[in-house]
């Protein structure tokens, strides 16, 4: 199962990123961005309710950018939500509960990462 602690190593190793905490008012949503400050994700921990999912308690979610034509499929899995606090139309949120496999989760990340560097 991939954690939060896992896609920070990943994006460090392959993209020499560190997660920048942006908000003192949620100390454990974390920026994932390029040099010049443009956002690839966005890990954050929300609760259910606000997603639309059962429960009172809470979840990590790792929003990343997409091509528009690949959203629509993702979110036919319920492990894939509209982006929370993200153009829907371009950002999903994966739900980082151990039901989406690590190398989906990678190869969005990297194609998240390539949609928002500067061309």
């Amino acid at each position: 199962m991939l954690k939060r602690d896992d896609i920070f190593n990943y994006v460090e190793k392959k993209y020499d990123v560190k997660p920048y905490y942006a908000w003192e008012k949620y100390p454990s949503y974390a920026v994932l961005r390029h040099d010049n400050d443009k956002w690839f994700g966005l890990i954050m921990n929300v609760q259910k309710e606000k997603l639309g999912i059962d429960g009172n308690d809470s979840v990590d979610v790792l929003d990343l950018k997409a091509p528009p034509d690949i959203i629509g499929s993702l979110r036919l899995s319920k492990d894939f939500l509209p982006a929370y606090h993200m153009n829907k139309e371009h950002w999903v949120s994966i739900l980082l509960d151990g039901s989406v496999p690590t190398a989906q989760i990678c190869e969005l990340i990297d194609s998240s990462f390539d949609l928002t560097k500067m061309k």
